[in-house]
């Protein structure tokens, strides 16, 4: 089995729920993430998710386009946020192709101070030896730098909707 995990961490000037609040809505993905077209066109999701909800993504890379298919498993505003693609890894639109194997996503928001949250994002995905995922796609997933831009995003699109603050480095 070959599993591949990345791992970023940014402190944010807002508390974990306004960070959960966003980050846990699958419509802003397509607005912070690189690749990620967010929902196809007609999908309508009912917010807050809860556990056992069923969405699909568009990830729009520039010679292809796939669509995983998540689950929540776990959704406790301000703490943790955990889904799992249940569809084959790089999966056409029609949910066919890709390859198998497990990818889970999950943000994790612990209080750093006052009005300070770290927010912590990974994604891992294991596959059987030999069974490779598209270059394009394995990329966009793989990538550290793509995490902290999307981090870089979140705290952009915040500071438009709730005010300016600063992001701390840590």
């Amino acid at each position: 089995m070959g599993v591949m995990s990345v791992t970023s961490e940014t402190i944010f000037n807002y508390p974990p729920e306004i960070i959960y609040d966003f980050v846990s809505n699958p419509e802003n993905w397509g607005r912070t993430y690189g690749g990620s077209a967010g929902l196809p066109e007609g999908q309508k999701l009912i917010l807050p998710l809860k556990v056992g909800d069923v969405w699909i993504e568009e990830v729009a890379l520039p010679n292809n386009t796939y669509h995983p298919k998540w689950v929540l498993d776990i959704a406790d505003r301000g703490h943790k946020f955990a889904f799992r693609q249940i569809n084959n890894i790089a999966a056409g639109v029609d949910g066919s192709g890709g390859v198998p194997g497990y990818c889970w996503i999950t943000y994790t928001f612990t209080k750093a101070g006052v009005g300070l949250t770290l927010f912590t994002r990974n994604l891992t995905c294991e596959l059987d030896k030999g069974v490779n995922v598209p270059e394009d796609l394995w990329l966009a997933m793989s990538r550290p730098s793509g995490i902290d831009k999307y981090h870089d995003k979140i705290k952009g699109l915040l500071d438009e909707e709730m005010g300016k603050h600063k992001i701390l480095s840590i």
